[in-house]
């Protein structure tokens, strides 16, 4: 069974930073791409970073130049390094890994940012 397992949210002053893990675990193939979603109270759901298998980053304008997508394909792990937090940055954040069969989600990290 497949799961993906984030850690890393919490509460943090503006300005401040986070980094947020996911790692799959129960997927016998290697990972293709793999994302980070976030979904604020009241809003849809909306792509943060996304990270192909070679690497290759994109990232919602908002968070280009703060945010930071990477990933370590022997670990089966994929962060998310967020700088310079604002109060707009505070949701519930996804992992998201598609396959040919299905999308799995990570049951999501709180991220709250203090003003």
């Amino acid at each position: 069974q497949v799961q993906l397992v984030e850690s890393g949210g919490g509460l943090v002053q503006a300005g401040g930073s986070l980094r947020l893990s996911c790692t799959v675990s129960g997927y016998i193939f290697g990972l293709g791409a793999m994302g980070w979603y976030r979904q604020a109270p009241g809003k849809e759901r909306e792509l943060v970073a996304a990270i192909s298998r070679d690497g290759i980053t994109n990232y919602a304008d908002s968070v280009k130049g703060r945010f930071t997508i990477a990933r370590d394909n022997r670990k089966k792990t994929v962060y998310l390094q967020m700088n310079s937090l604002k109060t707009e940055d505070t949701a519930v954040y996804y992992c998201n890994f598609p396959t040919v069969d299905r999308t799995y989600w990570g049951q999501g990290t709180q991220v709250t940012v203090s003003s």
